[in-house]
């Protein structure tokens, strides 16, 4: 269930989530407790009776007792990059041995590099040095709208946190979006906007990839006890017109859906979308029984470009992943790959246009010193055309 007293941005995805195949590359120390622990998801979890031969074992990312000057940090690959609009730093369980000060730091760069590689980057400051809390979920908002591919958590001097979540909103690489891609995929910047019951567990795990292994890891809302019906609307990452749909009941064995419907809606142009007037929306798949733990594919017949799909199952119950495939509006394209590269930071969208855009780089330069962009027409057709491969 989604705790409503957290700040807004907790709702948008963890970028560095282990389920959006976030990593910790790095961290300088992990004596006491290993640093993967920081992007599991879930909860921590606590054992009194739990000790190893190094002293209480903890689920989180402890260093330990520094004796000389300095600060512990740890390197996160984000899984999915993009905008950060919030951290939470949690601290849970870690009360005499918690770091009383935290900072992010964030940095964009190409590839995979190595831990020696990103030594080497231009950070920047997400949250500076602050106080933080033991036992608790400490929140931090970040107003930087520039796309990173990694941040850093820094802790003074010392100590151990559970989890660290980067909450924010997905901007993918255009250069990897031609072709039929899943345009619902939270890798491709889709998002959960409405929902009518999340009791237990969030709509946005039907977005995530791979299989959901259990049925926590898909969404499920509470038993209907009237004559309506569960439904979920999702903003696709791209405009695009949908070619074929996955719904996917596994694990979902006594408590799947009877029925599903799939409609779609474009809000194209900037037009104001009612989400709640029929009249927005037109059917992609009729109704159609589903099968418990089981993976439905669909074809969908030619139609014009969406930006919206909804779910609806009859009467309720779970439903593992959906998957939206389909080819993004050419338009919607450039105008995302120009979007794209006015949120980069000045050295990666340097190394961009001097590696794919095929600008020297004086001309790079030239052209960064515009941003932000005013249009599509901003950037030279030649440069969207290397960056797109077209």
């Amino acid at each position: 269930m989604t705790d409503r007293t957290a700040p807004a941005f907790t709702r948008l995805p963890d970028l560095a989530s282990r389920a959006l195949a976030g990593s910790v590359v790095y961290a300088n120390d992990e004596l006491f407790a290993e640093r993967e622990n920081l992007i599991r998801p879930g909860r921590a979890v606590f054992s009194t009776e739990d000790f190893g031969h190094k002293g209480k074992t903890y689920d989180g990312w402890e260093t330990r007792r520094r004796r000389e000057t300095g600060n512990d940090y740890a390197l996160i690959r984000l899984g999915v990059p993009g905008r950060v609009h919030g951290v939470v730093i949690d601290t849970a369980w870690f009360i005499g041995n918690y770091p009383p000060f935290a900072s992010v730091e964030a940095t964009s760069v190409e590839g995979q590099p190595s831990p020696a590689e990103l030594q080497q980057a231009d950070w920047v400051t997400l949250v500076a040095k602050s106080e933080i809390e033991g036992n608790t979920d400490n929140f931090f908002e970040v107003t930087d709208a520039r796309r990173f591919t990694h941040v850093r958590l820094s802790i003074y001097p010392d100590g151990g946190v559970a989890r660290f979540r980067v909450h924010g909103t997905a901007l993918p690489d255009p250069r990897f979006l031609s072709g039929t891609v899943d345009l619902a995929a939270v890798e491709h910047g889709g998002r959960v906007v409405d929902c009518s019951n999340m009791f237990f567990s969030a709509p946005t795990n039907i977005l995530l990839p791979g299989r959901s292994r259990q049925m926590d890891e898909g969404w499920e809302g509470a038993r209907r006890r009237d004559s309506g019906n569960d439904y979920v609307t999702v903003r696709l990452g791209a405009r695009g017109a949908v070619r074929r749909v996955e719904i996917d009941t596994s694990n979902y064995v006594g408590n799947a859906p009877g029925w599903a419907v799939l409609r779609g809606a474009d809000a194209a142009s900037g037009a104001d979308l009612d989400l709640d007037d029929p009249s927005s929306w037109t059917e992609l798949l009729p109704r159609t029984r589903l099968q418990p733990d089981a993976r439905h594919f669909f074809r969908i017949g030619a139609g014009e470009p969406v930006t919206h799909v909804r779910l609806d199952v009859y009467p309720d119950g779970g439903v593992a992943r959906l998957r939206v495939h389909g080819e993004i509006d050419p338009a919607t394209l450039v105008a995302d790959a120009v979007a794209w590269l006015d949120a980069l930071p000045e050295p990666h969208a340097l190394q961009v246009l001097a590696t794919d855009g095929g600008l020297a780089h004086d001309d790079a330069r030239k052209l960064l010193a515009q941003r932000p962009f005013a249009s599509p027409d901003a950037v030279p057709s030649a440069v969207i055309d290397a960056l797109l491969a077209r």
